[in-house]
């Protein structure tokens, strides 16, 4: 493809142009293409996949709309930027944790609750302390896990490494549990974690505000004794199996 001349300078009034943007256009800026994130992370968190457009991200992010073709192409490519971004960093947390807490899981050896602290408390504390767009992206994954078009294979691609090894982690804990108990343990607290991390405020209604949603801290407090009780019952082996 031959390139373009520079285009002449234009007046205050002239309207924008349209089309393609220029390369030294689109690495001039180091932070549009975070902007566009963002942008995009918080509508699809508030408004799902469907429920935006590439016209509404641009405009929240300050951007035409050929810019955000010219990072990301398809809707598709920048709802997989968004979702890949913050994945990379939750899930190699969490492997990394329960990777340290199985050469060092202390005297007694590896416990259930010692593994589900070293997995779940990395996507608690981001969405605690990250910031805004951390509370975004825990919303987003939440839609996304309960999404039947697509949910199933974008969770797949950017969580199962994670959840594996997890899962290869308790095999040793509990060597005699068979496979099938395993992974609808995992389905069960895949459902708790991603609709706790959502914040929807539900749990403040049904409790009468004895609990809040947004105690993040206290959360995961509970999943932690919730699941390794849950894979206890679920997984241990007994008369019935």
């Amino acid at each position: 493809m031959t390139k373009l001349d520079a285009p002449a300078p234009e007046s205050a009034s002239a309207p924008a142009r349209r089309g393609r943007p220029s390369k030294a256009r689109a690495q001039g800026n180091g932070d549009t293409r975070e902007g566009i994130l963002d942008a995009a992370e918080d509508l699809f968190s508030k408004h799902g996949f469907y429920g935006v457009t590439i016209r509404e991200v641009a405009r929240e992010a300050g951007v035409d709309t050929a810019l955000v073709h010219y990072y990301f192409g398809a809707k598709r490519g920048l709802f997989d930027a968004v979702f890949l971004r913050r994945a990379e960093v939750w899930n190699n947390e969490r492997v990394d944790a329960v990777n340290r807490y199985a050469r060092d899981p202390g005297p007694g050896g590896m416990t259930l609750e010692g593994l589900f602290e070293a997995f779940l408390r990395p996507p608690f504390q981001w969405s605690l302390k990250g910031g805004p767009g951390w509370k975004h992206y825990a919303a987003l994954v939440a839609q996304t896990n309960a999404n039947p078009t697509f949910g199933g294979e974008t969770m797949a691609r950017y969580f199962d490494p994670a959840i594996r090894r997890l899962i290869e982690l308790i095999k040793q804990i509990m060597p005699e549990a068979r496979e099938v108990d395993l992974y609808w343990a995992y389905h069960n607290l895949s459902g708790a974690l991603t609709l706790t991390l959502g914040e929807t405020g539900r749990l403040d209604r049904l409790s009468g505000g004895l609990c809040r949603s947004g105690d993040l801290e206290a959360a995961c407090d509970y999943m932690i004794r919730f699941a390794a009780a849950g894979f206890r019952a679920v997984c241990a082996p007994g008369p019935d199996r």
